[in-house]
């Protein structure tokens, strides 16, 4: 029996978070290919407490997924950094972390999650479909982004 996931905090400029989203962002260049225009940020400083998080998901001893929050405006966050290393795809760890982070959002005083993703991302819009994100307009300018979502936690 292989061991369970377990999500920790940790820091995005740091071991092993730093790699989790270098790895997030080849994949996306890859996918999407460098665009001229606004791309919104998820600074260390923003992901971290008092109005952000940031968290890594292991299996055993190796680092499999990561994500994160960070304030937008009052009590409005975004969800950021959403991640799971290719080969763990497919096993529910992305929703296991994603309820994860909205529960720490939440903690932290958060009562609305937006977030975005691109066109060519429809395991993404699967998930956060499936975890009550609807449809709106969009906020933030990002030009990778062709989904805006936003999901109540009260």
């Amino acid at each position: 029996m292989s061991p369970p996931i377990e999500i920790r905090p940790a820091q995005s400029n740091a071991s092993p978070g730093k790699e989790l989203i270098a790895a997030m962002l080849a994949e996306l260049d890859a996918l999407y290919g460098k665009r001229k225009g606004f791309r919104p940020t998820a600074t260390p400083d923003e992901l971290s407490p008092p109005t952000g998080g940031f968290y890594i998901a292991w299996k055993g001893h190796q680092p499999v997924a990561c994500g994160g929050f960070k304030q937008l405006d009052g009590t409005l966050a975004e969800i950021k950094r959403i991640y799971v290393i290719p080969r763990f795809r497919s096993r529910g760890i992305a929703s296991d972390l994603l309820r994860f982070v909205e529960d720490r959002a939440r903690e932290a005083g958060y009562d609305r999650l937006r977030l975005q993703h691109g066109a060519d991302q429809p395991h993404a819009l699967a998930l956060y479909t499936g975890a009550g994100y609807h449809a709106i307009d969009d906020y933030n300018g990002n030009v990778y982004a062709a989904h805006w979502a936003e999901k109540d936690l009260s």
